[in-house]
């Protein structure tokens, strides 16, 4: 995604960002109505009963050609299709066999039959698959996520099948097994909402509910009108979420930031939120980049808000996208405050914050029982961009004490001689570590002293966390200090 260019004043404009370009695609995913139609299937091998079966459940009727038709086949056979129909002819196929096909599908055996069936589908006009010889295929089967009449098409283009089905297994955990129900129930009121809703945002907040009630493993309700006429008076005002995009990595948001991204009309983002967040949200979502960066050139705060509630009182559905967790130094509150003066309604969805995921990154456990039994969060920096006045090192750093310091990499220095003055060792642990959870990562190891050398030393204006604790120096546990039950696990191999 391309970033808007920064102006040279001193304060950044929020910039509305370009539209996201759609990437390349190996194949077009689409999907084909075969209900009622004439499927030709050529071969008895297991391969070929799935796909027999796949056509026969997605309502084709299935003439099903194989002089030696497989245990597996004939057990198809005999138990018949969710839908459809399924025909065994015990014979080999012929290109008459195809006149009239809407899908043609063969097993071959050599290249030269591989060959005849193609030509022969395409003269038919049936697009047609040659199981596991791309060559002479146009179309793929993929992995397949069944919450019909949901229905999910996985396809790596024939490259990494075992990649598709991993994909398939992860989408599978995603999606309720209830999501079916609640598919065939928006089929049937799809003309109600279309006739009693207008178009725009009264019918979107009644498919926002509706997905939000399919996701909550809860039963369909018998009537939908209540639904329909709550959504015809609710939220003509717009709306705002806040949204923690977490530190970097797209896999460490939440399913409900998910959601917010693909359901709102437009997001207001900081500057450290990756582009790969960003491509998971709504593609017809409005994106502008309102630059917020510590030590940089960024757009005013009043800005942001008063953007935020304009376009809120123009009916939309706004997410406020920020780095980590909005709530933790994000500047939440003065937002929260003021969308709700405007009488607006406001949400927040949380996010990893960088100490979590810096925390699981290097394995450590910030409140290890043997070394922390409070862990700290603090701010490097005032609204001056000096440390804190009332900042208390010696409360936060110390034995038993874990500190965890956002935005400190210009005030190190000062953050450390405070914690000396007031007797901190200067061979207590510290980690500094640039840019959480992102493919430039880069970890600092080392002891409190040497700390601002190597923020020095290291010249990356990424984003800085610094965390200080005996946590950060702690050996592996000795076997003999382990419980017995634990000992008996490790040793048996």
């Amino acid at each position: 995604m391309t970033r808007p260019m920064i102006p040279n004043d001193s304060s950044r404009r929020p910039a509305e960002a370009a539209p996201q370009r759609l990437g390349e695609l190996a194949v077009l995913p689409v999907f084909l109505g075969l209900k009622g139609r004439r499927g030709v299937l050529a071969g008895g091998s297991e391969a070929a009963t799935w796909k027999a079966e796949v056509l026969a459940a997605a309502g084709a009727d299935v003439d099903v050609y194989a002089a030696e038709p497989t245990e597996e086949m004939l057990a198809l056979i005999a138990r018949g299709a969710a839908d459809g129909s399924l025909t065994l002819h015990t014979r080999g196929w012929t290109p008459a066999d195809l006149a009239g096909a809407a899908v043609a599908v063969c097993d071959a055996e050599t290249e030269a039959e591989a060959q005849a069936f193609h030509d022969a589908a395409r003269e038919a006009g049936a697009p047609v698959n040659v199981i596991d010889k791309p060559a002479f295929c146009q179309f793929q089967f993929g992995s397949i996520v069944n919450r019909s009449p949901v229905v999910v098409g996985i396809s790596t283009d024939g490259a990494a099948p075992i990649v598709g089905q991993a994909v398939r297994r992860r989408v599978e955990t995603l999606l309720p097994p209830g999501l079916a129900d609640w598919g065939k129930l928006a089929a049937k009121v799809r003309a109600k909402v279309m006739d009693r809703l207008e178009m725009g945002r009264p019918r979107r907040v009644f498919w926002e509910r509706f997905a939000d009630l399919a996701f909550g493993n809860t039963a369909p309700p018998e009537d939908v009108d209540a639904l329909i006429e709550t959504a015809g008076r609710e939220r003509q005002a717009g709306r705002v979420t806040l949204v923690g995009a977490g530190p970097g990595d797209a896999e460490l948001m939440t399913l409900q930031a998910l959601r917010a991204l693909q359901a709102c009309d437009v997001i207001l983002f900081d500057d450290l939120v990756a582009d790969e967040v960003l491509e998971l949200a709504r593609r017809e979502a409005k994106r502008i980049c309102v630059g917020k960066r510590g030590g940089r050139v960024s757009c005013k705060q009043e800005d942001i808000t008063a953007l935020m509630i304009r376009l809120a009182k123009q009916g939309r559905s706004v997410v406020r996208l920020k780095s980590g967790d909005p709530m933790i130094f994000g500047r939440a509150g003065e937002e929260i405050a003021a969308v709700r003066a405007a009488g607006i309604e406001i949400s927040v969805v949380p996010g990893v914050t960088a100490a979590s995921a810096m925390a699981s990154i290097l394995g450590t456990s910030l409140t290890h029982r043997d070394h922390a039994q409070t862990v700290s969060f603090t701010t490097g920096h005032s609204r001056h961009g000096k440390l804190p006045e009332g900042l208390d090192v010696a409360a936060i750093v110390g034995e038993g004490r874990t500190a965890v310091v956002y935005m400190g990499g210009r005030t190190s220095q000062a953050f450390v001689d405070r914690a000396r003055e007031a007797g901190v060792a200067g061979d207590t642990p510290a980690v500094a570590m640039w840019n959480v959870a992102r493919a430039d990562q880069r970890i600092w190891r080392g002891v409190l002293e040497g700390l601002p050398a190597a923020v020095q030393a290291a010249d990356d204006d990424g984003p800085l966390l610094i965390a200080i604790g005996g946590v950060f120096g702690a050996e592996a546990a000795d076997l003999a200090d382990l419980p017995e039950p634990v000992r008996q696990a490790i040793a048996a191999g």
